[in-house]
């Protein structure tokens, strides 16, 4: 069992012939990924290795059954990119696009909520890596090969340090369940909260790995999502303890504005909540080894 995709799971790539989108979109059929087409106005009827392209996502929907998108679009775009996929009925979108406004993400959630929840789409991203349950499919543009099969649940902000989790993980030989971007923006479409339950209703995950930074509410709110709600282990590691207040570090949502949002403050939280926290970004996998004993 995994989240938010498996092998089964029909992918289409939105804006399919831009140069890296063709590039992970290789890299996804590569690694099985079930990728059954893309999506570029004005290009339907090309292909790209070997896949259809179609004008609309309703038309991709349509011929294919695809379920679940992965966004290439550059940001003045992506937005409406998102929202086509919601109307088109994709179950699972996934935004790679860095760079789209928050003006636009706020339009972009309120537009969501049109559709009743059970009808709603589940949006990961903007400025995120993806999402990737090993052995089954990978959604996204994270290196496939450091992620070994498991029972291990990653939820993080940070793409790079989701890598290194998974990696310090594979050396000890423990494996991951699902491997989920939310993104680095101060406005994305799921938050830790979101992702977290969906990993404590799942069989196959044992324990949680929880990656966060500076900026926003979001760990704080994990924080008490995970005390009240959350049975399994959970091991956090929040990145930017010597960042100073009131400068941008990094991704566009790591900005300290207010009680809570600096990275001691996050771990003073989360630590009162019960969950384990990794001293810094070498023992991540240390960590969590040692809540798996």
């Amino acid at each position: 069992m995994s989240i938010l995709i498996n092998g089964d799971t029909k992918v289409i790539v939105q804006g399919i012939t831009g140069k890296m989108a063709r590039f992970h979109t290789k890299d996804m059929l590569d690694y099985g990924t079930n990728v059954v087409g893309g999506v570029v106005p004005g290009k339907g009827g090309e292909t790209v290795e070997g896949l259809p392209v179609f004008d609309t996502v309703e038309e991709a929907v349509a011929e294919t059954g695809a379920e679940a998108s992965l966004v290439f679009v550059p940001p003045p775009f992506a937005a409406d990119s998102i929202m086509e996929a919601a109307d088109a009925g994709i179950r699972y979108c996934v935004c790679i696009t860095d760079g789209i406004p928050a003006q636009d993400m706020i339009r972009v959630k309120r537009y969501m909520y049109r559709y009743p929840k059970e009808r709603r789409m589940v949006l990961t991203g903007p400025n995120c890596a993806g999402t990737i349950s090993p052995g089954k499919a990978m959604l996204g543009i994270m290196p496939g090969h450091i992620y070994l099969e498991g029972n291990v649940g990653i939820v993080g902000r940070s793409g790079t340090l989701g890598y290194e989790a998974a990696a310090q993980l594979k050396e000890r030989g423990i494996g991951v369940s699902t491997s989920v971007g939310i993104g680095g923006d101060p406005i994305n479409g799921s938050s830790f909260k979101d992702i977290l339950q969906r990993f404590e209703e799942d069989d196959d995950t044992h324990v949680i790995a929880m990656i966060g930074e500076i900026g926003g509410p979001q760990e704080a709110e994990a924080a008490q999502y995970i005390r009240d709600h959350v049975t399994k282990p959970v091991v956090a590691y929040v990145a930017g303890l010597t960042a100073p207040k009131g400068r941008t570090m990094g991704h566009a949502g790591a900005i300290i504005s207010a009680f809570g949002e600096s990275a001691s403050e996050k771990v003073e939280i989360l630590s009162a909540a019960g969950v384990t926290v990794a001293e810094n970004p070498a023992v991540i996998g240390e960590t969590i080894a040692g809540v798996m004993q």
